[in-house]
This record gives C-alpha cells, sequence and structure tokens, in this order.
C-alpha cells in the first residue's frame, strides 16, 4: 500500500501571486537604482531615506546606490552610541543566561543621542542641491527623507548569516557562539527594530528584499501593502525552512526532496510567522518578506477581531515538525507556566502545545508524558542533578509515564507538564508560540551538532513542573481526548484538544467529499494530516480555491469566511486545524 508520505507532493517554495502591481516590481541592482535615479532627476535637493533592519548587508546598499553620485552620505550606524555602552544598556536584558533573556522594551531611539541627530540633520540642511543619501539601521531617525526605502532580510536568513560569521548590530562582544547571537536578536535587537518597522510599514515609499544575497528585488510601498491585504483575505502557506539536530531523522528528507546535508533534518518550521516568511510574485519577479510583517498591516484581517483584541500584533498559532524517524529522543523538557513567564521573562504568554502524530515506524514509537504516580519529587530532582553533574544516567522511565503511539494520535501537552517525544516518530507540535522557552531536564548524557553540551535548565524546570499530572490524570486527560462533533454522509469533524488550560483548540476533519468549516472569529491554521491533497473552496467565493497538499501546513486569515475542504481525488482526506477558542 502506498503511503500519503510516498507521493508527496510537498511545495519548498509556496508563492503567493500578486493580484495587482500597478507600479512594476524590479529585481537587481542595476534595476533597483534606476529606479531610484529616475526620482531624483531634476534641479533641486532630494533625500534617499533607507531604512536597514539588523542584518541587512550595509554595504551592499552603499554600493548600490553610491553610482547616484549622491552630494552627501550619512551613515546612521555612526550616529548611534558606542557598541560597549550598548552593549551594558541591555545587559540586564540578555542576563547570564545561555539561552533566555528577558524581552526588552527598549526602543531604538534610546541608542541615537539627540545632538548627534541634529548635527546630521544640519548637515543635510546645509547642502544646496543635489542627492542626499541617509541609509544604515536608525536612518529614518534622521529624517523621513522625500524617498523612503525600507530594506528589510527573513529571520531564518539573519540565523544563516549568524552561523557564517555574521557579528550582531552595534556589539563589541567578539566570537560569541551562534547561540548568543540568536539570544542577543531574539531578546533585544530585533524588538527594536521591529518597532521601527511597523512604525514605517504604512508609509514607506519602496519595500527592498535584501534577503538572498546578490539577488534582490524591489516594489512600491502601495503595491506591498495591496499585496499584504491580499494575502489577509485568503488561504495561505509561508515559505518552509529545516534544521538538523543531534536527535533528528530521515521522514522529511525523504518525504519533502530536502537537499543532502550529511546528517538529518530534526525540525521543520512551516507554520510560525514570526520566523517564517511569505514569498511573493509580482508578475515573474519573486520579493521575500517575513510573514510577521503581515501579521503588523493587517492584524484585524487575519486575526480576527477576537484574536486582536486579546493578542494584539502577535501571531498565537505555531505549527512545527520534530521528525525522530531513525533518530532519537528529544531532550526531556518542560514549558513554564503563565506566571513563571510573565514574571521571569516578560513575555505574556506561555508555550502550551500538544503532538499530533503524523507518522511513527516500529512498535516502540512512544511520547514521555507527566510524572508516574508515586513519584518523589525530591528524588526525581536529585537524580537529575546527579546525572547533569555527575555524567550519570538518568532513569527516565522510573519517573515519566512512557506512552505508546501510533499515526494519528493527539497528545495534549499543557504548560508545566514533563514532556518529550521518542525515537520513530513524526511529530506535528501544534503550540502557542513562545517556541524558545524549553526547559531541558535530561538530554540522554550527549553532546550537540558542535560537540558542545546542550544547556540543561533544571532550576527554571523544577519551579514549572507540576507533580499532580501523573499516570492517570495525563491518560484520562492528554491521550487521544477526542471527541465527535459532527458526522453525516461527507465526513466527520472531531474535537481532538487541546487541554482547558490552553487557549487553542484542534478540530481534525475527515471526509471523502466535502465538508464545511465555520468559523469562530479565529484565524485558523491546518495541515493536511491524511492524502495526497485537498482543496480550500470559498464557500461565498470571497478566494480562489486554494490547494494544500500532504504535511504542507497553511493558514487561513478569518477575513477569508466560511470554506469546504474538498477532496478533489474522492480519496479519503483528514486536516488539523487549529484556532483560538472562544
Amino acid at each position: 500500500m502506498t503511503s500519503d508520505s510516498d507521493t508527496c507532493s510537498f511545495q519548498l517554495f509556496p508563492v503567493i501571486r500578486a493580484a495587482e502591481c500597478r507600479d512594476g516590481a524590479v529585481s537587481g541592482m542595476e534595476s533597483i537604482r534606476d529606479r531610484i535615479s529616475g526620482l531624483c532627476a531634476g534641479d533641486g535637493k532630494r533625500i534617499l531615506t533607507v531604512e536597514c533592519y539588523p542584518g541587512v548587508d550595509q554595504n551592499e546598499i552603499l554600493s548600490m546606490f553610491a553610482p547616484l553620485e549622491p552630494a552627501e552620505v550619512i551613515h546612521s550606524d555612526e550616529l548611534a552610541l558606542p557598541a560597549k555602552e550598548i552593549d551594558a544598556m541591555i545587559e540586564r536584558d540578555l542576563t547570564n543566561d545561555p539561552v533566555f533573556g528577558i524581552m526588552t522594551t527598549r526602543r531604538m531611539e534610546e541608542f541615537f543621542p539627540e545632538d548627534k541627530l541634529k548635527e546630521a540633520r544640519g548637515i543635510i540642511q546645509k547642502v544646496p542641491s543635489g542627492l542626499i543619501m541617509v541609509y544604515g539601521t536608525g536612518a529614518s531617525l534622521v529624517c523621513r527623507g522625500d524617498i523612503l526605502i525600507y530594506a528589510d532580510i527573513t529571520r531564518w536568513e539573519i540565523q544563516l548569516r549568524y552561523r557564517r560569521g555574521m557579528s550582531n548590530w552595534r556589539t563589541a562582544r567578539e566570537k560569541l557562539t551562534r547561540q548568543e547571537k540568536y539570544k542577543r536578536g531574539y531578546f533585544a535587537e530585533w524588538r527594536w527594530a521591529d518597532r521601527v518597522k511597523e512604525r514605517l510599514l504604512p508609509v514607506l515609499d519602496y519595500y527592498l528584499d535584501m534577503t538572498t544575497e546578490g539577488s534582490y528585488a524591489m516594489v512600491s510601498g502601495g503595491d506591498y501593502r495591496r499585496v499584504l491585504k491580499q494575502a489577509a483575505s485568503q488561504p495561505f502557506r509561508m515559505v518552509p525552512y529545516y534544521d538538523p539536530g543531534v536527535w533528528g531523522g530521515e521522514w522529511m528528507k525523504k518525504s519533502f526532496g530536502l537537499p543532502e546535508n550529511g546528517s538529518n533534518y530534526a525540525w521543520s518550521f512551516d507554520g510560525v510567522p514570526e520566523e517564517n516568511s511569505l514569498l511573493f510574485d509580482f508578475g515573474g519577479i519573486h520579493l521575500q518578506t517575513p510573514a510577521q510583517n503581515l501579521v503588523w498591516f493587517c492584524p484585524r484581517q487575519l486575526l480576527g477581531e477576537r484574536v486582536h483584541a486579546r493578542f494584539g500584533k502577535e501571531f498565537p498559532i505555531r505549527f512545527d515538525m520534530l521528525d525522530t524517524i531513525n533518530g532519537q529522543n528529544l531532550s526531556l523538557q518542560v514549558h513554564p507556566l503563565t506566571e513563571y513567564i510573565q514574571q521571569n521573562f516578560n513575555m505574556h504568554y506561555t508555550q502550551d502545545e500538544s503532538y499530533y502524530l503524523l507518522d511513527t515506524r516500529g512498535d516502540d514509537a512512544c511520547v514521555y508524558l507527566g510524572i508516574r504516580t508515586g513519584t518523589d519529587p525530591d528524588a526525581m530532582i536529585r537524580d537529575l542533578k546527579d546525572a547533569q553533574e555527575k555524567g550519570g544516567r538518568f532513569p527516565a522511565e522510573k519517573y515519566v509515564n512512557r506512552i505508546p503511539v501510533k499515526k494519528h494520535d493527539h497528545v495534549l501537552i499543557p504548560a508545566g507538564t514533563v514532556h518529550c517525544s521518542g525515537a520513530n516518530t513524526m511529530v506535528l507540535e501544534i503550540s502557542a508560540t513562545p517556541y524558545i522557552f524549553t526547559f531541558k531536564l535530561w538530554d540522554w548524557g550527549r553532546l550537540d551538532l558542535d560537540g558542545r553540551p546542550r544547556p540543561i535548565h533544571i532550576e527554571h524546570g523544577a519551579a514549572n513542573i507540576q507533580w499532580d499530572r501523573n499516570t492517570e490524570w495525563v491518560r484520562e486527560n492528554l491521550v487521544n481526548a477526542v471527541t465527535m462533533l459532527y458526522q453525516d454522509e461527507n465526513g466527520t469533524i472531531e474535537r481532538t484538544g487541546l487541554h482547558e488550560r490552553e487557549f487553542l483548540d484542534t478540530w481534525r476533519v475527515s471526509t471523502g467529499r466535502e465538508m464545511t468549516v465555520r468559523r469562530n472569529g479565529s484565524v485558523h491554521m491546518m495541515n493536511l494530516v491524511e492524502g495526497n491533497r485537498a482543496l480550500l473552496v470559498s464557500v461565498k467565493g470571497e478566494f480562489e480555491p486554494f490547494e494544500l497538499h500532504y504535511a504542507e501546513t497553511c493558514v487561513v486569515p478569518e477575513a477569508a469566511g466560511d470554506y469546504k475542504i474538498v477532496s478533489p481525488d474522492g480519496g479519503n482526506i483528514r486536516v488539523i486545524i487549529a484556532g483560538v477558542r472562544n
């Protein structure tokens, strides 16, 4: 029998085609420069401002526009405080922990002395005529300019550049590990840069995609905003990315046709707007942009009024994949309780989650979940510390329930529950968005791919473990808590979770024909967990039919309205859907 993964048509680079492009997009440095050159022609003084997200190659920006022969060039980075002063200002936010910091409340303006900005404005004022170019991170703090370009880059590309040796913005700290670079970006510099970007999205004149080195694209601000509004009213997919890990497997590599990397692929990020990107097609010119930009610009249409009122401009649902097929167990871990993450890390909500089993191999597939009945908390913590400090083995199955699992099982994991997926499981992880806050308790005595020990957080973990989630409670509340909501000759709709402590709900739709999905005032995120393909069809013709392939994740904005899930080939399909509960 042929499995879904054997015939998978997974799209590695899903494209959203712009329905309208009034001004025309351009690609390549020369074409981009020619477009701006035409706007700068004529007598008088013109100011070109290029605001750069941290991680954008600013040397390339300078090379792109220097042939325009500006009369004056101001590099905004040189107006910022010395790097050591910035390091000191954010030291408390970054903490001494190797992984976790505190979400900063600082703004970019704090790093640019007003006297320096005034001095730069004075220089601009004295130039009698010609082109003045202001570029860099913080350029828009100097002046808006006559032409405002926002030069952007995706979050994943920034991480890859960190790994290749790129430093963070304005730091005197050299030889940071990639984890330290990521922490500084995640907790500090991306936050203040995001606040500037969010402010500029409604007013920028041009959006410049600087993600792919040597292959840049630009579109007018009007066309960029129009395609964002378009995406906020129709189903869409984000561009997925993949990363190896010490416990990783081979399912995704084989099923999705991923490139050989000499190792494995442990993670797939296919439904995380803060990390993933969107790929827009403007008449054959592709432009990649962080998906979070859509959340900031169209929050009400995308999320729904009720969800926006609760979460603001944050996308609260996250889908990713964990592959341990012919791999190893994940680390034994626990996520923080809501009050703990609020008080210690300045986060609004925590990572409640669940594991949906896309596939398993063999008879030993399992998840570790909750505390075994009769466990002595002091003894378990003592054994965890002994294993970590003395290099021994932690007897996981003495303290943690080992739950056998099979394909299509759904395991719920409210924060505070000890858990991990075992080897030979292919997990679709459905969770709330604060995904970085995983307190590892035990990592099976292994090193990471770089040969270093993976950080362990027993103290954080011990403060959050819910010891009353024992064997009986887990089996009654967290394993396959499925209820039938609707059934007819076309198929079924089941509620598969999540637990009452979690703000997400999940539904599984099974059909060999078509089933209508009514909205509940929330954005939906979904994945086709069985069948080769499904069609999403608008009940009122609000969007063109959207094809979803096996194991692909897509978003259905609340503004898209009611829709049907259709089996175009007549075979049985299953879709798992997540939304924010009423």
